[in-house]
Formats: structure tokens, C-alpha cells, sequence
């Protein structure tokens, strides 16, 4: 079987602009509506949507390759990161730390030139220990595959389907001469469709020993930024294709084993960028709903311990939230606990949630 990148061809990709018509304008339309709608916002509100849409970016990014990484990790290096001074910020592990500052850079400075330098940097920051789990891999240099091709594979050990064998790595340092040429022209494509065709022809490369997702995400994420002309993030599209795994990989292994036709990877991109979109009226709505709220308790007389958990509430608490947790979250004893949440019951601002006894949850009461 030939792969995408053993044709002759390769990488003059090709594809139908009659097909693509169409959803692109209706990509572009849509963007453009959005990024209206967020900038009409003011400052405050779109940097707690920036924050939010970034933090989903990055856990959603390592999710799609079996990394869960701590959610209030990822939003404290972030705010830090954006200067943002908001409740709850917690310490983040290195390996937090390297994601962010990749993501980070790549949409905050979309406008600087990407170079095997930069790549190397960003590669270096999600490896900070030179591991990828238990193996030693080359950080900050292109793969040199000693210990054998570079495959992507599935399954046992003994019954291992192979779904991809990447380009021998004494042809990778060429092949991303090329990939990076052509990233740096700015003719001739839509910038839209140039982010689906850039996350393809990297990923399709496999420059690193690990890795290679994530960064091919972010090179995408920083080619949308630049057809926007703006920084700051309001949709995921992490987020979408975590949802749509199954079907990112299986149009990801079909172009890869078709030939240089990408007519259909480009329609798949863009109608999950699409669906993204419908993602972040979902984080809209949120920062809405959270400025909605502290208008309206603005004048309460509230400790620090219960501001904090009303921000989480209002950021999207994972799971039910009950003393115990709370007391775990604030460091505080289970009797402080009670006495904060027993408050806010008598205010109104949290309500039981059905059931009781050692399972009571509770959830924020409606906003009205």
C-alpha cells in the first residue's frame, strides 16, 4: 500500500474548489459573525471567554491523545499567563506548563514567522523532562527513527493494526523545508482552507518522536488566528474534533492512504470547524450568565471561600459538589464547610439538589 507521501506528486495537494465553495463561505460567514458578536462584548467579558475557550483548547488538544491534564491547572497558567487576576489560581506542573506556553504562542504571536526553530521550542515545552511516559525521546530535534519506523498504530501487542507509516525520518528535515516555505506564503489560498491543509501536511510529515497532534492543532489554531487577524480565541477546535475522534481519525487515515485528492479531509474541516462554532455560543452563554450573576450579588457580603467555589460553579464545576469537596477545595474543616454552604442556601444562591443525607449536592440556584 502507498502512502499520501510516497507519490510521486507529493505534497502538491489538489482539491475540487466547486465542492468546497460553498461550506467556506458558509465557514466564513459564520466566523465573521462570531468574532462581531464576542468583540461587541467589552474587555473584561472577552478575556473570561478567551480564557475559557483556551483552557478548553489545551485540555481538549491532550485529551484527543490520552493525556488528561488538571483543568484548574491549565486555567491558572493561562491566566497567568494573559495577566488576568482572578480567584482560585493554583500551581501548575511543568508538563501543564509547556502546553500552554505552546498554544500560547502560537494564537497570542500568529503573526510571527513559524520556523523549525519555534517548532523545536514548542516540542522542547511539551517534553520538558525529555520523556514521552516512560521512554527517552529526542526533544527539540526532528525524529531520527532508531528505534524503527514511525508508525501509528493500535491494539495488542501481537495483533497491532498499523494505520500509518510517516516518511523515513532522512527525509523529514526536507520535507518541513518545504512545509514551512509554503507556510510562509500568504498567496494564493484562503486562509481558512490553509489552516485544514497545514494540520494535514504536518501531522502527515510526523516530524517528532511525540507530539505531532498536538502541534499540528496548534499550527492550525495559529493559522485561524491569522485569518481572523486577532489573538484572542472564541471557539475550540480541539474541543470539536475530541468530540468526533473516531470520525477525525478515520477521514485522517483515509486521506493518508488516498492520493493527493484532499477535497474530502478539507470538507471534513470544515464542517467541524463549523460545528466548533456552535461550541462557543455554549461559552457565550457562560460568560453571560457569570456576569449576569456578580451584577447581581455585587453588593453581597461574601467571603473568599465562597467567592471562589461561585466562580467554579460559574466556570463549569466538574461533578457534584458537596461539603466534603468543598472543604477539600478551600482547606477548610467539614463544620466551616457547612456553615459557608448553609449561608448561601439561606440566600438563595445555592439550592439542594435532589436526594440528601451523606450524598447532598448542591448547584447554584437560577439566575433571574
Amino acid at each position: 500500500m502507498a502512502y499520501v507521501h510516497e507519490l510521486r506528486d507529493w505534497p502538491e495537494f489538489r482539491w475540487d474548489h466547486a465542492v468546497l465553495a460553498v461550506p467556506l463561505a458558509a465557514v466564513r460567514h459564520r466566523q465573521g459573525r462570531l468574532i462581531g458578536r464576542m468583540e461587541g462584548l467589552g474587555f473584561e467579558l472577552r478575556g473570561e471567554a478567551t480564557l475559557r475557550t483556551m483552557t478548553e483548547e489545551v485540555v481538549k488538544s491532550s485529551e484527543i491523545e490520552g493525556e488528561i491534564l488538571d483543568r484548574d491547572q491549565v486555567r491558572s497558567s493561562i491566566a497567568r499567563r494573559l495577566g488576568m487576576d482572578i480567584a482560585g489560581l493554583v500551581p501548575a506542573d511543568r508538563e501543564v506548563e509547556g502546553v500552554v506556553e505552546m498554544m500560547l504562542d502560537a494564537t497570542r504571536n500568529y503573526d510571527r514567522e513559524l520556523t523549525d526553530e519555534r517548532l523545536f521550542g514548542w516540542h522542547a515545552a511539551l517534553f520538558p523532562t525529555g520523556r514521552s511516559g516512560m521512554h527517552r525521546i529526542t526533544v527539540g530535534g526532528w525524529r531520527d527513527d532508531q528505534s524503527g519506523p514511525m508508525r501509528v498504530i493500535s491494539g495488542p501487542v501481537g495483533r497491532q493494526r498499523v494505520h500509518y507509516e510517516a516518511p523515513k525520518a532522512a527525509r523529514v528535515a526536507a520535507d518541513m523545508r518545504a512545509f514551512l516555505a509554503w507556510f510562509r506564503d500568504e498567496r494564493g489560498i484562503d486562509p481558512v482552507l490553509k489552516a485544514g491543509i497545514a494540520h494535514l501536511w504536518f501531522v502527515t510529515i510526523h516530524p517528532f518522536d511525540d507530539g505531532n497532534g498536538r502541534i499540528a492543532r496548534a499550527i492550525a489554531d495559529m493559522q485561524l488566528a491569522r485569518s481572523e487577524r486577532s489573538p484572542q480565541r472564541f471557539y475550540s477546535m480541539s474541543a470539536q474534533i475530541r468530540q468526533e475522534r473516531k470520525a477525525y481519525y478515520e477521514i485522517l487515515e483515509r486521506t493518508q492512504k488516498g492520493d493527493l485528492d484532499i477535497t474530502a479531509w478539507l470538507t471534513w474541516f470544515l464542517a467541524c470547524l463549523s460545528r466548533a462554532f456552535e461550541g462557543a455560543e455554549g461559552i457565550l452563554a457562560g460568560v453571560l450568565e457569570k456576569a449576569r450573576f456578580w451584577e447581581k450579588h455585587a453588593g453581597d457580603s461574601l467571603n473568599q471561600r465562597q467567592r471562589d467555589m461561585l466562580n467554579r460553579l460559574l466556570d463549569g464545576f466538574h461533578g457534584k459538589l458537596t461539603s466534603s469537596k468543598w472543604a477539600t477545595i478551600e482547606r477548610c474543616s467539614p463544620d466551616t464547610a457547612l456553615r459557608d454552604i448553609t449561608d448561601l442556601l439561606g440566600r438563595g444562591i445555592l439550592v439542594k439538589d435532589q436526594g440528601g443525607g451523606r450524598s447532598t449536592s448542591y448547584s447554584l440556584a437560577a439566575v433571574t
